[in-house]
């Protein structure tokens, strides 16, 4: 387990509250958060989310990995055949980029299939993603394979190229237990694309 990004699983509702564990432990961490409107009978309320439920990133090695599992509301780190698997730092800068974007963000379930595009200006220039449609809405699909999650961003399609897909394998397509199936966008189309940014960190309540 060498020093770098690791994924870890949270108690249900207590990513900020590990994360500001976390922190005072002197833990670096992200914890993307996106804007959420909750409607009382008398009022409405803006409230920050986290935007992979259950998940946070933490950076440490195998001599602080008891240090974050011994943390109030952290349960496991994300491992494959009982290794802690680490986030690549490219998936970590993806996100980040997308947490500090001034663009609407939220959660989205996983996709692994449809048209790749490339974002051609603006904050995300040189971002990739998966272009569905929601609707009538276009959007953008940031996702993170290890956690198998997903953010939907909109951004104009005019601000977008299309990346060449990889070809296709002799074997059988399976699609994931938890693929999200929808429309490819049309070439002809001409409404606007969301692209999806996980803006913001946060470590309090």
């Amino acid at each position: 387990m060498p020093f770098g990004w690791y994924a870890v699983y949270t108690r249900h509702q207590h990513e900020k509250s590990a994360a500001q564990l976390l922190a005072r432990k002197g833990f670096e961490l992200l914890l993307p958060l996106y804007r959420s409107r909750s409607r009382w009978s008398d009022r409405a309320q803006i409230v920050l989310l986290p935007l992979f439920p259950n998940y946070l990133f933490v950076q440490c090695d195998l001599d602080s990995r008891v240090r974050v599992l011994q943390t109030a509301g952290v349960c496991w780190f994300v491992s494959n055949a009982g290794v802690p698997t680490g986030v690549p730092e490219a998936e970590i800068e993806t996100v980040r980029r997308v947490v500090e974007a001034p663009i609407n963000v939220q959660p989205h379930a996983f996709l692994d299939r449809g048209d790749q595009v490339r974002v051609l200006r603006g904050p995300l220039a040189g971002l990739t993603g998966i272009l569905t449609r929601v609707k009538n809405q276009c959007r953008v699909i940031i996702s993170l394979e290890l956690l198998r999650k997903s953010a939907a961003i909109e951004i104009d399609l005019s601000d977008l190229e299309r990346v060449a897909a990889p070809s296709p394998t002799k074997t059988s397509p399976r699609p994931p237990a938890d693929s999200w199936a929808s429309g490819r966008l049309s070439k002809t189309a001409s409404t606007n694309v969301g692209i999806v940014r996980t803006s913001e960190f946060s470590y309090g309540k």
